[in-house]
């Protein structure tokens, strides 16, 4: 099932087993409302709600707007949503899976890898007609104990060198990748050597993965082979944890790393040099 896990099998997985997995609601709109609306109107029966800007993410900071949440706040945000050891989780979102896919690199940056992606997210589950709640969940204390540093993780220097030397992909869309448009950062433009691999053409329509064959084609279009090093970004280090994904279900033979303060931090620094237009520069 892992990485991807499809409406079908988590509700056999959810109703039927001796265990049944964690759910994780994870819903996020950078520029709103807020995720806990969507899920106090209804979401997966025991689904557990997590903020981005709070638990998926530590207090915005030098380094970046969604820096990764200090190990022991994550643990502790695990452990209230019930989390053990033992369990299989499963993430959601209502988009694209690009915010579950952030959920996803964290639990498996603690070393947790039994964890996967609800594939469709809530729009799937709603249309095969699995029941809905609006009943908040009351999770058991869970054990869980993160052992962070699982996946690669970069700073703008070793971001800089991937992009030298190997593949940095850029999960923004070419607006901002070019620099045409900035809606959040003070600086417009991508790290020079940068590719552009926007995360939205990762899924369909209705937030469904491509399948690994499509994707691998996507990824070897951008310059990516299996002896190359590759990392990616985004504008804050949520949207470039799905590119991992996909790269993951493309069959990439490693982790790729995730530039975890991205665009928000590189431009932070006046400098360091900016690209524009649509080429690597």
């Amino acid at each position: 099932m892992y990485p991807l896990i499809s409406t079908t099998e988590l509700a056999s997985r959810f109703f039927g087993a001796d265990r049944p997995p964690v759910v994780l609601d994870v819903r996020w709109r950078m520029a709103g409302p807020h995720g806990r609306d969507a899920y106090d109107t209804g979401h997966i029966p025991g689904a557990v709600f997590l903020d981005t800007d709070s638990q998926l993410s530590g207090p915005p900071r030098e380094g970046g707007r969604h820096p990764l949440p200090d190990p022991t706040a994550w643990q502790e945000t695990l452990r209230a949503a019930g989390v053990n050891g033992v369990d299989t989780v499963v993430v959601y979102d209502d988009g694209d899976g690009s915010v579950a896919a952030r959920a996803w690199w964290l639990l498996r940056w603690a070393g947790h890898d039994a964890v996967a992606v609800l594939d469709g997210g809530f729009a799937a589950w709603q249309a095969a007609e699995h029941p809905v709640t609006t009943d908040p969940a009351e999770p058991s204390r869970g054990d869980i104990v993160v052992r962070s540093g699982s996946m690669p993780v970069l700073d703008a220097a070793g971001a800089a060198e991937v992009a030298r030397a190997g593949v940095l992909l850029d999960a923004r869309s070419a607006e901002r990748y070019s620099g045409a448009n900035e809606p959040v950062d003070p600086r417009a433009g991508h790290v020079p050597g940068a590719v552009n691999a926007p995360f939205a053409a990762q899924t369909d329509d209705a937030g469904k993965w491509h399948d690994p064959a499509r994707l691998a084609e996507r990824f070897t279009e951008l310059g990516v082979t299996s002896q190359t090093p590759v990392a990616a970004y985004c504008g804050s280090g949520i949207t470039a944890s799905s590119v991992v994904l996909a790269l993951r279900l493309a069959g990439h033979p490693e982790p790729a790393a995730l530039y975890a303060g991205s665009w928000s931090d590189w431009c932070s620094d006046p400098q360091r040099p900016v690209a524009t237009g649509r080429q690597p520069g």
